[in-house]
Order: structure tokens, then sequence, then C-alpha cells
């Protein structure tokens, strides 16, 4: 196999796709959402490496509706310290997937995230998100669970 396909075998080239289409019919830019409430589905959701090498939580949301439509919010929560985690399990709790969040590796972390984004994938739910500033930081919270 070379390295082409390997990324192609690694890569959901569909959604890859699927963006490439949404930039050209936005010109290729991207519009920065404002602070506010959005009707939202999570597009994609794991734990991931920051770019210094931390574990993070990284969950990008797509607006559904109204002037921001097909726009991104991110989240990207670093998970190094208790509170760091308790912040995203929180989070993650607030999604209603009925999935049970518990940390207890990081490994177990990595495949609770994906069972949770396949959970709400399979359920269809679709959420208002409170998008505001908190000090400076971005504060995401989950105001109400929508089923599709």
């Amino acid at each position: 196999m070379n390295i082409w396909e390997e990324f192609d075998n690694n890569v959901d080239v569909g959604g890859l796709q699927k963006d490439i289409k949404e930039a050209e019919e936005n010109g290729g830019v991207r519009k920065e959402v404002p602070h506010g409430n959005y009707e939202v589905k999570i597009n994609k959701m794991e734990l991931k490496k920051s770019k210094n090498g931390d574990p993070m939580v990284s969950v990008w949301f797509k607006v559904l509706s109204g002037e921001y439509a097909n726009c991104m919010i991110f989240i990207n929560q670093l998970v190094l310290q208790g509170i760091q985690i308790h912040i995203a399990n929180e989070f993650l709790r607030s999604l209603d997937s009925g999935v049970d969040i518990e940390f207890k590796t990081y490994s177990q972390y990595a495949g609770l995230i994906d069972n949770i984004l396949k959970t709400i994938d399979a359920q269809k739910l679709v959420y208002e998100l409170k998008y505001e500033d908190n000090k400076g930081y971005n504060k995401f919270t989950i105001v109400n669970v929508f089923e599709d």
C-alpha cells in the first residue's frame, strides 16, 4: 500500500469532499460565529493530542440554521488535570446520550467519547448551544436537546 492509499483509508474522504464543497459555497472564507445561542449538530468529537501533545477533547459543532448556518463552532478542552476532566465530563453528560460518563484511563476515555458520538448519531440528536464569553474564555452550555 502506498502512502496515498493509507490516507484514503484513514481519512473521511467523503466528509472532506463535503467540506470542500461548503468552502466553495462560502467563497473560501470561514465566518467567525459570534457568541449567542445556536441550534447545532455535533459533526466530530474525539480525544486527540493538542498542538503541544497534551490530551484534549475536541468537539466540532455545525450550526444548523440562521445567518450562521453551516458555520462551525469548536470546543478544545485539555484533559490533563482533575478539574479539566470534570469540565469535559459535565459537558459530555449534558449531551444526554444515555452513555455513562466516567474517566478511568485515556484509552478508555477515547473509546467512551467515540461511543457517545455514535450514540448521538444513531439517536439523531441536535442541540441548542449557548456559546458565550466567560472572563475571556469561551463557555459552552447545552440548553436543550432535540431529536432531528
